[in-house]
């Protein structure tokens, strides 16, 4: 075995890969380096997704040119001096090693001023080598520009994921930064358009809501606390406004962004029996803490977060958030202040017996005819023919006779008698086509009853709709084929930028489905029609995004035949929770036509009994 060092740039190609995994890495570390500097304006450039350019411009203290070289060695920093200092850190970047794996796996310029400097320097690495260097002209700051990222990887590149994937991940670790910092100015760029313009806010509720959209200011609740272990402040979402999905869910620690599904345990215990199962209240949550008491470097991405006493961390949480849902009557809540709340008299048990409460009198005047008030007469006849009396085809549709006799003119009416004798074949007109072919009553808008060869058949609406809506998805992917029902009114559903990245990516897949959802805007879609047996109620259609949604994040890398077998049944079961409801007979029986037309009407595609039949002795048994 023959053991050799590893040259420095394999070792640091090696060692890029815990630090840049994708585009989205970049992105993160550049601007964390931005606002180390002290930059209060910080704009991040993205072509193909980060594939191409990924351009971060800041207007901090920038570099001299001496300096403008060492920071791309590894472990160059300006942060840590000893051993001390990784005990007190409050900075974002401070191992040294963002700049260098950057350089390892792209083609890095980057141009730079301080502000005592009267010309800037451009510096060009590649490859982990140092290119050239040289005098330009440059504002106060640092201009970063990371080219052809992974082009001497390929099977790095090879495993990206595709634009709208990645772009996602992009503005993920944008927004992130962002929320740390109300108080900077940030805007991202992709490919020639503006996604976020994001001004220096006057407070972070204003931040969260430019960031995250203006829908969710109305959504959220102050969350405050201040003990001697740690200080939380932030936003908690009200219950009523939870989501499926995890969407808008972040935790800072001394401004950095960290995961923890400890802690969010903690939150979503804070919301027990407050919202239904399935589904994630947002919430933005800062805690201040004592930097030794945590430590922030167990992770090369840093997103990890290790404290020094995690339960206390959790109770505090738990009754923070629990104690700001109280507050705002979501949650139990004991409000002992009664000043200048009026009193409301609280009535004994015999309170009636001394003051006896007397039901409204009804007025009526049988004698009372609306007709001669109006000049008609009290008693209009309804004779015709021989002069026998029929009743009217329609309320208030009556045969005035004779108009010379004084009564008034009958106008469109006068062929109203010949109408009235033909009431019963009026009846039979649509007799056949409109009313069921057999017998079906609706039990509580869940269960279909009707009779069969062998007994009661009970057949469950909702596995119904899941089982047709099956097999019609099975044949849309197969040949393209849908239906569309266009809303009277579209519907326009905010989603965020993140989630607009999925719908554009499978926006072919969606109009072979049936959807027909356009963007507006930048984080904004119109769901302009929704396949055949899908409700167009604003609400459903609400319900339905934030599920779609959860469909398309899905990895779809299965093989074709199971991937169509799976899409077509979390569509159906969408469908089935989305349809309008079951209200009459009519509708009942259409839906037992379309069942038994499916290929397997007993069974839906996960196995659940969609038909049952009660055999008639079983009825007999029990009388």
């Amino acid at each position: 075995m023959d053991i050799r060092i590893l040259p420095s740039n394999i070792a640091n190609m090696i060692a890029a890969g815990e630090v840049v995994q994708r585009p989205a890495s970049v992105v993160k570390e550049l601007m964390e380096n931005a606002l180390d500097a002290g930059a209060d304006q910080v704009t991040v450039v993205i072509q193909d997704a980060g594939r191409t350019l990924i351009q971060v411009i800041d207007n901090g203290c920038g570099m001299s040119p001496d300096q403008a070289v060492l920071c791309f060695e590894r472990h160059a920093t300006s942060k840590l001096h000893t051993a001390e200092d990784l005990q007190h850190i409050l900075t974002f970047g401070f191992r040294g090693e963002a700049l260098a794996s950057i350089a390892a796996v792209s083609e890095v310029t980057l141009k730079t001023r301080r502000e005592e400097d009267e010309v800037g320097c451009q510096v060009e690495f590649a490859d982990s080598q140092h290119l050239a260097t040289e005098h330009v002209a440059a504002p106060r700051g640092a201009n970063f520009s990371v080219r052809n990222l992974f082009y001497n990887v390929p099977a790095r590149r090879k495993f990206l994921k595709s634009d709208n994937v990645e772009f996602k991940h992009i503005v993920s670790e944008f927004i992130r930064v962002a929320l740390t910092r109300p108080d900077t100015g940030f805007t991202l760029t992709h490919n020639g358009k503006d996604v976020y313009v994001l001004r220096p806010a006057k407070s972070l509720k204003f931040r969260i809501q430019d960031a995250l959209g203006g829908n969710i200011a109305k959504e959220i609740v102050d969350v405050s606390a201040q003990t001697s272990v740690v200080n939380i402040t932030g936003f908690a979402g009200r219950p009523d406004a939870a989501r499926k999905g995890l969407g808008n869910q972040y935790f800072f620690v001394n401004g950095r962004f960290f995961k923890s599904p400890y802690m969010h345990k903690a939150v979503m215990k804070a919301y027990e029996n407050l919202i239904p199962e399935g589904v994630t209240p947002s919430y933005i949550l800062y805690l201040d803490i004592d930097p030794q008491a945590i430590d922030v470097n167990i992770h090369p991405t840093k997103t990890e977060i290790k404290f020094e006493d995690d339960s206390v961390i959790f109770q505090i949480l738990y009754a923070c958030v629990k104690e700001a849902l109280g507050r705002n009557s979501f949650g139990d809540s004991i409000d002992f202040d009664r000043e200048g709340v009026p009193e409301i008299p609280a009535f004994g048990q015999n309170f009636e017996e001394f003051h006896p409460v007397q039901p409204p009198q009804e007025g009526l005047d049988p004698t009372y005819n609306p007709f001669e008030e109006d000049g008609f007469p009290s008693e209009p006849a309804l004779s015709h023919g021989g002069g026998s009396s029929a009743p009217a085809a329609f309320p208030g549709m009556m045969d005035w006779g004779d108009s010379e006799q004084g009564r008034p003119d009958p106008g469109p009416y006068q062929n109203m008698s010949a109408f009235i004798t033909k009431k019963d074949d009026y009846g039979k007109l649509f007799e056949d086509k409109l009313m069921p072919t057999r017998s079906v009553l609706l039990l509580q808008g869940r269960y279909i009853l009707t009779t069969s060869r062998s007994g009661l058949m009970a057949v469950h609406i909702g596995r119904a709709v899941e089982r047709i809506l099956y097999d019609r998805f099975l044949k849309a992917f197969s040949n393209s084929s849908h239906v569309t029902q266009t809303s009277l009114f579209p519907v326009t559903v905010h989603v965020g930028v993140e989630n607009m990245c999925l719908f554009e990516e499978h926006s072919g897949l969606l109009a072979s489905l049936g959807f027909d959802i356009a963007p507006f805007g930048t984080d904004t879609i119109v769901v302009n029609g929704v396949p055949e047996g899908f409700s167009a109620e604003a609400g459903k259609v609400q319900t339905m995004v934030s599920d779609l949604l959860l469909i398309l994040a899905e990895d779809h890398t299965a093989l074709p035949e199971m991937m169509t077998a799976n899409l077509s049944s979390r569509f159906a079961k969408l469908g089935a929770h989305s349809c309008d409801p079951v209200t009459n007979p009519m509708e009942a029986q259409r839906l037992i036509d379309q069942l038994f037309a499916c290929g397997n009407p007993e069974y839906t595609s996960s196995g659940r009994r969609i038909v049952n039949i009660i055999p008639i002795n079983e009825i007999d048994n029990r009388f």
